[in-house]
């Protein structure tokens, strides 16, 4: 049998490397987290409304500012659309309130310390992985990818 790299090192220390985001059809994991002002944000008091995560490695790097910012400037198809966005990552509160505040960004962003939220969304590593999620009004997930999708891509899948 070949060993690859997954079998030489199994599902343990690296086993977050190999996990895939969640798949369309689960039921998305419920949370709490709090956002850059300290409000709480539970995912299942959003019911009817559709809801993207995207979690993020970290505020003011190149690539999260540019993403974040696509759906800032795509607010208005957002809303059109009923969602609700909130990028993710275990940073504290005052530095993703000055990141917010330095890019306009009209929708909050959660504070997942030890990557907790993460872990539930196959979105945990290193660093977080960046995962796009949509889920449905109905807490189900319409819509799951790596990497940094398009936003129109993302919303069109929106019910």
């Amino acid at each position: 049998m070949p060993y690859t790299i997954s079998r030489m090192f199994g599902a343990g220390m690296f086993g977050w490397m190999f996990r895939k985001p969640l798949p369309p059809g689960t039921q998305a994991p419920d949370f709490t987290l709090e956002d850059q002002d300290g409000k709480r944000v539970t995912l299942s008091d959003l019911r009817g409304s559709n809801v993207v995560l995207v979690f993020y490695p970290g505020d003011d790097t190149p690539v999260c500012r540019r993403q974040l910012c696509e759906f800032r400037d795509r607010w208005v198809l957002a809303r059109e659309r009923n969602v609700l966005v909130f990028g993710i990552n275990p940073q504290n509160a005052e530095r993703h309130a000055r990141f917010r505040a330095r890019n306009n960004l009209p929708f909050p962003l959660l504070v997942d310390t030890g990557q907790r939220v993460g872990s539930l969304y196959n979105a945990n590593g290193l660093l977080p992985r960046r995962t796009v999620y949509l889920i449905g009004r109905d807490g189900r997930i319409l819509y799951s990818r790596r990497g940094k999708p398009p936003v129109e891509e993302v919303l069109a899948r929106a019910e």
